[in-house]
């Protein structure tokens, strides 16, 4: 099995390494921005530090937000290979994509906070409008990690911010703040079609966003039957074997919020005690 990742320190490239050996299986890091891949008729070739990948089973792509086209190339590549992948390319692409996944789940009848995108519209007061008013949230499309989330408390600060980013021409959506989370969300980490953990994670003071890159906590949580229902529909409506399914829990019931394809696996077995990696290799080999 080759782990596709560009750093092979990280803890979840490490953990999945270890699992994988752990149960007999050979394991390779493939740093996937380093691989060459060549096109042609019915033989399709990856090439990795000047050799030829050869006798790989399946791969685990583990591929960053800022390396996302490279990545799918790369994936793809595998998949022309007839090689099994635990992320498929299409739905990698799908998933980085902030709009795309929310038109998708929006789709298969999932809850989500109201959520506008407009072309730069100059009318921002009446996009603000659309989500409720403020306070609201403006993520950029193409943030990661928390980064590039912006809390608008006032419909003055909600103008200005909104009014920088078109400014600057940078694609950001409004999404109606949903008060009753309190600066906290679940992430549920399926795979192969179950859920295998689930926490809670709590932003630190004065801070609305509760991932664990911002300085959040996290702990056990069990999931209401509900919460289960919308990760598991949100994870087969972008066709993900493995996904983070982060949820904001409100007076209407679970609101999805993203669907992360490479989710890490520090936070989430920390907090639950369970061996995330090992159900990801034993998907694999119920797979290959």
């Amino acid at each position: 099995m080759a782990i596709l990742s560009a750093n092979p320190k990280l803890y979840s490239t490490q953990r999945i390494k270890e699992a994988g050996e752990k149960r007999g299986h050979e394991m390779l890091i493939v740093n996937h921005t380093k691989c060459d891949l060549l096109i042609q008729g019915n033989n399709p070739q990856v090439y990795y530090k000047g050799q030829e990948l050869q006798g790989i089973d399946a791969i685990i792509p583990r591929i960053g937000a800022s390396v996302t086209f490279y990545g799918a190339a790369v994936i793809r590549q595998f998949e022309m290979m007839k090689v099994f992948t635990a992320t498929s390319s299409q739905s990698l692409v799908r998933s980085r994509d902030k709009l795309r996944s929310l038109q998708i789940l929006s789709g298969a009848g999932l809850g989500l906070p109201v959520t506008a995108f407009t072309n730069y519209s100059k009318d921002v007061t009446r996009v603000i409008e659309k989500v409720g008013g403020a306070p609201c949230v403006l993520k950029l499309l193409e943030g990661t990690q928390g980064i590039g989330v912006v809390l608008a408390e006032t419909q003055s600060a909600a103008k200005s911010v909104l009014e920088a980013f078109n400014g600057l021409q940078a694609r950001v959506i409004v999404q109606q703040f949903i008060k009753e989370a309190g600066g906290s969300d679940i992430r549920a980490f399926v795979v192969d079609g179950v859920i295998v953990g689930a926490m809670k994670r709590q932003g630190k003071e004065g801070e609305f966003r509760s991932n664990l890159h911002q300085g959040g906590t996290a702990k056990l949580i069990e999931l209401s039957d509900e919460e289960e229902n919308a990760a598991l529909m949100a994870t087969k409506a972008l066709g993900l074997g493995i996904a983070g399914v982060d949820m904001l829990q409100s007076d209407n019931g679970p609101l999805i919020m993203e669907v992360n394809s490479s989710p890490g696996l520090e936070g989430i077995e920390g907090a639950t005690g369970k061996d995330i990696a090992k159900a990801i290799i034993r998907y694999i080999e119920r797979n290959v």
